[in-house]
């Protein structure tokens, strides 16, 4: 079945191979929804599993979420008029003071491949540049990373400005190594997610 070669090439890290593998499916007439859904997203759901089973680690998870995403800039043009849904709109960034980028990509990464629509900030993210970003998107949850303990406070700045603008429809999740669900419970943050398998699944139950 052609889309399950499209599965397996997620699996197998063919990051060279999959936009000629989606499009030469497209020629063929396959649904773009089904590729999407079928081929890239289900595949990401197996490499997620892999990782929370300790199969897999954050180089090959990174490999995945590479080729995933070359297969996704094939099919971006088309999911517009392809009446494919988006699981959600999601803003995310590190926050001020934090340069750290590779958790918050793999995160970003994942999350595509898990069929959101992702607005990437960067990093050294102010918080009215978060709460802009989030009304500008329409966005149902904002992403937030932080890898040192000292830029763990323009969190709780950033959760602050979200109330403040009166933006109390969008979820706010957070995440990085300092980072626990207490301190989650305490800044008044939605949820907290250790890895970027669990940011999708609680990106999905936060979007319900």
């Amino acid at each position: 079945m052609a889309i399950k070669d499209v599965y397996q090439a997620v699996l197998d890290f063919e990051e060279d191979s999959i936009s000629g593998l989606i499009e030469k499916e497209l020629a063929a007439g396959a649904d773009v929804n089904q590729l999407l859904q079928e081929g890239l997203i289900s595949a990401m759901d197996a490499v997620g599993k892999a990782f929370s089973e300790g199969e897999l680690f954050v180089p090959e998870m990174l490999m995945a979420a590479q080729t995933m995403k070359a297969g996704l800039e094939v099919l971006k043009p088309k999911l517009g008029g392809a009446g494919a849904t988006s699981a959600g709109v999601i803003v995310i960034g590190t926050v001020k003071g934090d340069l750290h980028d590779i958790g918050k990509n793999l995160v970003g990464m994942m999350l595509e491949g898990g069929g959101f629509e992702l607005h990437d900030l960067g990093v050294d993210v102010e918080a009215k540049t978060f709460v802009d970003a989030v009304k500008k998107h329409n966005a149902s949850i904002l992403g937030l990373s932080a890898l040192l303990t000292t830029t763990m406070p323009a969190m709780e700045e950033t959760v602050a400005a979200i109330k403040e603008a009166g933006l109390t429809n969008v979820k706010i999740m957070i995440g990085g190594a300092p980072v626990t669900q207490a301190y989650a419970d305490k800044i008044g943050a939605h949820g907290y997610s250790e890895d970027a398998p669990s940011a999708v699944d609680l990106a999905r139950k936060l979007s319900k």
